[in-house]
């Protein structure tokens, strides 16, 4: 009886205790650079970094980097183009930013950015401004617009790298183009391009850099603004037969879908597709009621963000619009009212509710007494 005894003191005077506890959904709001608003465009794989634009208390425009460590650092201009500047896009592990930089005279270029380096000018196809949208998961592959030597400063589609510099992705057979996203490793780009009835089309343009035609749904435009990691996903905004914007979601293995509405709602844009291909972010502009950022799960309805996280928007700030979501589907970031400081600032919306264990040692004899 007694080694029983004393076998049960052995075991039972160190217990490793395991409890679970979570950390909730979160909204952060990022502030300005001293101005009246900003907006986040971008934000890396891990949601770690944040870029857009936020005004200076002078009104000028800054492209901007934010972390939670170091708060939102102005990124600056171009040496000639020094009026104002912003960012629109970020490269997957948050070194890379691109997007443009404005002359006093109102002439954009296009910029790429890295702390090593600074800010570089991308150039133009031999035209007067560019701008930069959307750049590859490493940072070495840059999309967007540039203006041609064509008369009246026709833009075309360009992609960029540091090797090859500069090059005219061409158009669907009319004169404009653009580009505004390019996946992961660079070899499809999605935009915009004129068809040669005058009309513009979402366009893919493929590994060849061969642009397809991606239609409509149902009226005489459309513009792809995001794919997904392999680009076989493509979201942006089209007119419907009605003239009236809607949010659609394209696949390499079937045609342009819209996809859904709130009631009330009067337009809507789908901005960014998650890294899986299964959610979509954007925006919609509501009857007599403004704009409100938007989640789609595809396959589901669409969800008001400022609804589904009604608990974080307590203090009556609004999610106006979401711009872009981590390539994991758990970070948010756009733009909308903090009821706080009255401004329209970005924001960083943490989806997820994550746990965690607490483990420890516990000697059971501080609790029950020696045991003979």
């Amino acid at each position: 009886m007694r080694f029983h005894k004393v076998w049960a003191a052995l075991c039972c005077s160190l217990v490793v205790l395991f409890a679970t506890s979570a950390l909730p959904q979160s909204l952060t709001w990022l502030g300005t650079l001293g101005g009246a608003q900003s907006a986040a465009t971008d934000v890396s794989a891990d949601g770690q970094v944040v870029v857009g634009w936020a005004k200076l208390v002078s009104g000028y425009l800054r492209a901007f980097r934010w972390t939670a460590a170091d708060g939102m650092q102005d990124l600056g201009t171009l040496p000639v183009y020094n009026s104002a500047s912003g960012a629109h896009a970020v490269c997957a592990d948050g070194t890379t930013i691109v997007g443009w930089s404005e002359h006093p005279s109102g002439v954009r270029h296009a910029f790429r950015w890295r702390r090593e380096e600074g800010m570089r000018d991308l150039g133009t196809l031999g035209g007067s401004w560019s701008e930069a949208y959307g750049v590859s998961a490493d940072g070495n592959v840059v999309v967007g617009d540039a203006a041609t030597p064509a008369t009246g400063g026709v833009g075309h589609a360009f992609r960029w790298t540091p090797g090859g510099g500069i090059q005219d992705m061409g158009t669907l057979g009319g004169e404009w183009s653009g580009a505004r996203q390019v996946c992961a490793d660079g070899s499809i780009v999605v935009g915009w391009a004129y068809t040669p009835d005058g009309e513009y089309h979402a366009c893919r343009w493929d590994t060849a850099g061969t642009p397809l035609d991606l239609d409509t749904l149902g009226g005489v435009a459309s513009v792809a603004l995001a794919c997904s990691l392999d680009g076989s996903v493509v979201v942006g905004w089209s007119y419907n037969e009605a003239a009236l914007f809607r949010a659609f979601y394209w696949t390499d293995t079937e045609d342009i879908r819209h996809l859904g509405i709130l009631p009330q709602s009067y337009y809507a844009w789908a901005y960014d597709v998650s890294g899986d291909r299964r959610i979509a972010v954007g925006e919609t502009s509501l009857l007599n009621a403004g704009h409100r950022a938007l989640r789609w799960r595809v396959g589901m309805s669409v969800e008001d963000l400022n609804v589904t996280y009604a608990s974080l928007l307590s203090d009556g700030s609004l999610l106006q619009g979401a711009y872009a979501i981590s390539e994991n589907g758990r970070f948010i970031v756009g733009y909308g009212i903090h009821a706080t400081t009255r401004r329209t600032e970005a924001f960083v919306l943490d989806t997820e509710a994550r746990t965690f264990r607490i483990s420890g040692n516990i000697n059971l004899r501080d609790y029950v007494g020696d045991i003979t």
